[in-house]
């Protein structure tokens, strides 16, 4: 298939890297990603490229390496805050998250969460996509927000032919053009759309696999976190567990569960500061803070400080 709108981003020749060059690069973009060579091999024909659409970070990952991995301590060392959309321009990659396997092919787009280990195989073979980060708390924090990761949206799946001409469009679209702001939102909602579940909550996970359980503590984390009802004592109950033993899973983790919940509701404010300082979104810091779950200004103050060692009010005036 041959996809026309990103034409200019399938050179018919592509140049050679050092494998650690290439991994430095990828990395120093995405966050830790970890790439193994292809039969011991030291280079990689391919690149891995930064473009700003319309504010939007979308990076271009060509290569013919094995395979590329991210797993719990690359999370760890590395907060996960994206969700990144595939667009699979040529080639093909297959992509292993939350225990599914697709492969994608040329016009194919698919939804991977950066706060969950993942796999990407390419067993030696030439794969170019394009990785659009979408910030993750921000997209989660509208409805409807209970995504299916890792599921294949086909070429011909008129979802997918949209997503990738909205990309290509925000490829064209400089951030600080004064409709940017409004291509940023229609795209995250078409994501949403494109991605939601149709159907209740997920299932519980057995009790008796801390692994399973603490999967979906962070899907209740995510899909509730601006509602006052989520702490958590909420949390355990859902799961129906004990404080003790959901404290337990989440020491798995390195944090505690109130951490977590702060963290998230942390990130999802600083997202939305950053569309008030776009100009994208109205509010005031007071009313941004509240509306991501915060019910303290001056907490909020002194742990924002601390997260993103500058205060609301400084990210806000940009």
């Amino acid at each position: 298939m041959q996809l026309q709108e990103f034409s200019d981003r399938t050179p018919e020749v592509w140049g050679q890297a050092p494998l650690e060059e290439w991994r430095d690069r990828l990395q120093s973009v995405c966050g830790r990603f970890t790439p193994v060579g292809w039969e011991q091999r030291d280079f990689v024909n391919g690149g891995v490229s930064l473009s700003n659409a319309a504010g939007v970070a979308v990076v271009q990952v060509a290569t013919d390496v094995e395979v590329v991995r991210r797993n719990e301590r690359d999370i760890r060392l590395d907060y996960g805050e994206h969700f990144f959309l595939l667009v699979q321009l040529e080639g093909s990659c297959g992509v292993e998250q939350r225990g599914r396997q697709n492969m994608i092919s040329p016009g194919d787009c698919i939804l991977v969460d950066s706060s969950l280990p993942s796999n990407f195989y390419f067993e030696g073979r030439f794969s170019n996509h394009l990785s659009v980060h979408l910030p993750r708390q921000l997209l989660l924090a509208e409805r409807p927000n209970d995504f299916e990761i890792s599921r294949r949206l086909a070429a011909d799946d008129p979802m997918s032919t949209m997503l990738r001409a909205l990309v290509a469009k925000m490829l064209q679209t400089s951030s600080s053009h004064k409709r940017s702001a409004e291509l940023r939102q229609l795209f995250l909602q078409a994501t949403r759309q494109a991605f939601a579940v149709d159907g209740p909550d997920a299932p519980l996970c057995p009790k008796d696999r801390a692994g399973g359980r603490l999967e979906f503590a962070r899907l209740l984390v995510d899909r509730h976190l601006t509602d006052e009802r989520l702490t958590p004592q909420w949390l355990a109950a859902r799961l129906g567990v004990s404080m003790r033993t959901l404290q337990e899973d989440f020491n798995a983790l390195g944090t505690t569960v109130t951490s977590f919940i702060r963290d998230r509701r942390l990130h999802l404010a600083r997202d939305r500061l950053v569309e008030k300082q776009r100009g994208a979104t109205d509010g005031t810091i007071a009313e941004i803070a509240y509306s991501s779950g915060f019910n303290d200004i001056s907490y909020f103050n002194r742990c924002f400080k601390k997260a993103f060692d500058c205060s609301p009010k400084e990210l806000s005036r940009g």
